[in-house]
């Protein structure tokens, strides 16, 4: 069992995160999602190319290139497809969602939850707030893609201000990590250390998504460059950011969440299940197809109902110019 350090403990308590080098392996946790992912966008290629909206698959090119050229001729909004959890809007029966069951395995990977266990407890709850994010080099971007977290910046926020208020007392624990490399240049994470000490900061709704006004995040904030198999893990109350992808290369990360079992994920209308708990292990999801339908089942609720208020803020907030 992976044990961290005192060292990463304090750091986390300190600074409200903490990065562990090295603790994923690469050929047990990320290569299948690569392979999972190559396979998808191989998929999605294919019907493109069939549509007329490519002039070709782009087989033979690897994985992130050809993402970018795809990206580039045909316009889609990728994003959706490849992503494991569900818009906050317009969600309809034929809203995209990927649920493989190499990136089930990954949110049960012994050595991540291992990890968890040290920051929250045996008792895990993964929390369905959770994203893949594929960033292309921004000047790829063609017009018909939106500019948003998903897809470039992501706005200084907290993940607190993300969720609803039912989460305010639940010990949320953000776990960030790389796929390829996360450096300054192809849009790394930042955070503000010791920034957890403080209170829940006001988000104002952008075209980009939820932000923290400028004034408010202050001068000093800290970029993390991290190399696949490193983690980060953060309080819910740690402000970050994304840099902006300037190099010519994808930057391709997975951001998942989890709390202590019986406590509200701050999204009930998502689907988490228990990840691992000691004390009742007949408990735990073992089974990616099951999850899969959980999602697919919530998609028809959400489409058939219509959007909820998915966090605490409106347009109006006061203090939002």
């Amino acid at each position: 069992m992976t044990r961290l350090s005192q060292y990463h403990i304090s750091q986390f308590e300190e600074q409200g995160y903490v990065v562990v080098e090295g603790l994923l392996d690469q050929g047990k946790d990320l290569q299948p999602v690569i392979d999972e992912y190559s396979a998808l966008l191989d998929s999605l290629a294919k019907d493109w190319h069939a549509t007329g909206d490519l002039s070709q698959t782009y087989g033979d090119l690897p994985f992130g290139e050809r993402l970018t050229r795809i990206i580039a001729e045909s316009g889609q909004a990728y994003y959706q497809h490849m992503d494991f959890s569900l818009p906050q809007e317009a969600i309809t029966e034929e809203t995209p969602i990927h649920h493989g069951p190499a990136i089930f395995n990954l949110l049960r990977s012994p050595r991540l939850l291992d990890a968890v266990e040290c920051f929250i407890g045996p008792e895990i709850y993964s929390n369905p707030v959770q994203h893949v994010r594929i960033k292309p080099p921004e000047t790829a971007l063609p017009a018909g893609v939106s500019r948003n977290a998903m897809t470039a910046v992501t706005p200084w926020h907290q993940d607190l201000g993300v969720i609803t208020e039912e989460a305010d007392e639940t010990d949320v624990l953000t776990v960030w990590f790389p796929i390829t490399e996360a450096s300054v240049k192809n849009g790394c994470l930042a955070v503000v250390p010791g920034s957890q000490k403080g209170k829940l900061l006001l988000h104002c709704r952008r075209e980009f998504g939820l932000t923290i006004p400028d004034e408010m995040v202050g001068s000093y904030s800290k970029p993390l460059p991290m190399q696949p198999t490193d983690v980060l893990f953060m309080t819910s109350k740690t402000m970050h950011t994304s840099l902006p992808n300037v190099s010519d290369e994808i930057r391709w990360s997975l951001d998942l969440r989890y709390n202590p079992i019986g406590q509200p994920t701050g999204r009930p209308w998502f689907p988490g299940f228990v990840a691992r708990s000691r004390a009742n292990p007949e408990t735990e999801l073992t089974d990616a197809g099951k999850w899969a339908e959980m999602w697919r089942q919530a998609r028809s609720r959400l489409a058939r109902d219509g959007d909820p208020s998915f966090n605490r803020w409106d347009g109006d907030a006061l203090g939002c110019a």
